[in-house]
């Protein structure tokens, strides 16, 4: 047995134990002749003394120990002297007196500080050596954090009924809306599988097979950039799909299951203990985002029609040209010349001409200062006024263009005000529903129509809908749920009615005959009687981010790959040699200069 206790389980009770302990050695002190180590395993930590006149071999061996060499220690546990316990550490009333010990395994100098409280090593170098980097406080718990959010989340949807079914991981191209991963089959030459975007058509088919209330903890796979709140290459969702059930079903199981997993496993608090509810247009409307962070204000304020006959001709063609005017309201803060630059920047990275503000200050010669004021109607002041109604020490900024750009715009401004003056709680939750989003959009590179979410959604109104010549007015029974101003969850309840679904894709461009030869187990099953559907996925990497206060989604994994979408670590992508390229048929071309 190389250890009888954990390095967190002694205590006063365990006094005149003989104990043997194996760690870390996380730093070691000498101090008048007597070496002290805290030795360090996942679950905690404890001070061993190597004092010379209770055993001078292990005394002399603990000269040579270093950070991080593996040891295994040995003899009696005893309270700490008068004045020396530590109240931080569970095990900081007493230490361990060593009369025996062995060298486990030496550790050469680790490339970065393991100290939570030292300055925190550059990504690259952490996750290139990861397995030293989870031996990081911080790191670690968010590994075991994973592990009970996992659990809990697997034992909850078990305990209500649903079906853990794993689904395949080599399949096809599903229309996702991002790029595949794609295998090339050895046995099947020119032809290739596709790694799951997400289980879509798997689980629909579980419905039919009277499955009717389905969960996965599910690995997808998209080709996209990463970036701080989206993983490169993998990431996981709780994946669920039930039978018989209206969106009313869908969202009361997901404020059942958050409710409590939030309650068991984090300290922070669901905000107002409800979740909110809006459609896309009013998130668009008021918030410039379709995942809008409600735990503070700076609602947008249209002032579009106050303008249409002004003289600053700025806004006036703005607001006569079918575009808008947009304001926020930001109270009870100053800023400098030089910080309303910096936000300008920001707001110029969001493709902004410049950023319009007013600022109010009874300090100030003249109440109010801004750059427009000289160019509105006193009226036009006065109506501004009335709908935002400022106060002393309030900033109100403007953003005036097409639609999309100018709400887009104002989000952007909206979140970089709530970072700089800390708006948000971030001990609370705010949960809001976002539906009816459009089932139609246009390209803004060519001007053709496309999906704009799931294909697979039921569109308000049925088949019927389909017969309105304006298709962007089409709405669908899609809704995501935004949590802080992230999208931690997609779904919507399904179209499963065959000729429905051909009508939607036939209003893309995609005959009967496409939908037969691309979703042929589909199609087939829906001839055999499906019932009425629905589904929903959270985001599970991002929420646990989220819970966890991390600022980028990769902390919350074990084995993150970079923000080049890399595993620095085990050297992948790599490149494989010319055996296995010929036996999968792949000829590599070289790129062009």
């Amino acid at each position: 047995m190389l250890r009888t206790h954990k390095c967190s389980e002694l205590s006063l009770k365990n006094v005149w134990e003989t104990v043997k302990l194996s760690g870390w050695v996380s730093n070691r002190r000498d101090h008048w002749g007597i070496i002290f180590i805290d030795l360090r395993d996942r679950y905690g930590l404890t001070q061993v003394v190597f004092d010379p006149e209770d055993d001078a071999t292990s005394h002399s061996t603990a000269s040579d120990y270093r950070s991080e060499y593996v040891i295994q220690i040995e003899w009696i546990v005893r309270s700490r002297p008068e004045g020396q316990n530590n109240p931080n550490l569970t095990t900081g009333d007493i230490e361990i007196i060593v009369k025996n010990t062995t060298l486990l395994s030496k550790s050469k100098t680790p490339p970065f500080e393991l100290d939570d409280h030292g300055e925190l090593a550059n990504e690259e170098v952490r996750y290139k050596h990861r397995y030293i980097d989870l031996r990081r406080r911080k790191a670690l718990e968010n590994v075991e954090f994973r592990s009970k959010f996992l659990n809990y989340t697997r034992n909850w949807f078990t305990s209500h009924e649903f079906l853990d079914v794993q689904t395949p991981i080599f399949t096809v191209s599903s229309p996702e809306g991002a790029r595949d991963f794609v295998i090339p089959s050895r046995l099947h030459p020119g032809k290739f599988y596709a790694l799951p975007q997400a289980p879509q058509q798997y689980k629909q088919l579980l419905m039919v097979g009277w499955i009717d209330k389905y969960f996965q903890i599910a690995p997808c796979f998209r080709d996209e950039d990463p970036r701080a709140d989206r993983h490169a290459c993998e990431f996981y969702q709780i994946d669920c799909e039930m039978s018989f059930v209206e969106q009313a079903d869908i969202f009361a199981v997901v404020e059942w299951y958050i409710k409590d997993v939030v309650a068991a496993l984090s300290p922070k608090t669901v905000m107002d203990s409800k979740f909110y509810s809006m459609s896309y247009e009013e998130s668009m409307e008021n918030y410039g985002t379709d995942k809008p962070d409600l735990r503070f204000g700076l609602k947008f304020v249209d002032l579009t029609d106050i303008f249409t006959e002004s003289e600053f001709s700025v806004f006036k063609s703005v607001a006569t040209s079918g575009w808008v005017i947009k304001s926020i309201k930001l109270e009870w803060k100053s800023m400098s010349r030089s910080e309303i630059d910096d936000l300008t920047k920001v707001a110029q990275k969001a493709w902004a001409k410049w950023l319009a503000y007013i600022i109010y200050d009874d300090n100030e010669e003249g109440w109010k200062k801004s750059p427009i004021l000289k160019f509105m109607w006193e009226a036009e002041i006065k109506e501004m006024e009335a709908r935002l109604q400022p106060k002393n020490g309030d900033i109100v900024f403007f953003s005036a263009d097409e639609y999309l750009k100018a709400v887009k715009i104002l989000n952007v401004v909206r979140l970089a005000l709530r970072d700089k003056f800390e708006l948000a709680d971030k001990n609370t939750l705010a949960l809001c529903w976002v539906t009816d989003f459009p089932f139609f959009e246009e390209s803004d590179i060519n001007g053709k129509i496309d999906f704009a979410h799931n294909p697979f959604s039921m569109p308000k109104g049925g088949i019927e809908s389909f017969n309105n010549d304006d298709l962007l007015s089409i709405k669908s029974v899609q809704y995501d749920l935004a949590c802080n101003g992230f999208e931690i969850l997609s779904g919507s309840i399904r179209n499963h009615d065959v000729e429905s679904l051909v009508k939607a894709f036939e209003k893309v461009g995609r005959n009967k005959q496409e939908v037969m030869n691309k979703f042929g187990a589909m199609y087939e099953a829906f001839q055999y009687w499906v019932p009425p559907h629905g589904w929903f996925a959270i985001g599970m990497d991002r929420f646990m981010m989220i819970l966890k206060d991390e600022s980028n989604i990769r902390e919350v994994y074990a084995f993150p790959k970079s923000w080049k979408a890399q595993d620095l670590m085990m050297n992948a992508p790599s490149v494989i040699d010319q055996e296995q390229l010929d036996e999968l048929h792949i000829e590599i071309k070289e790129e062009l200069e």
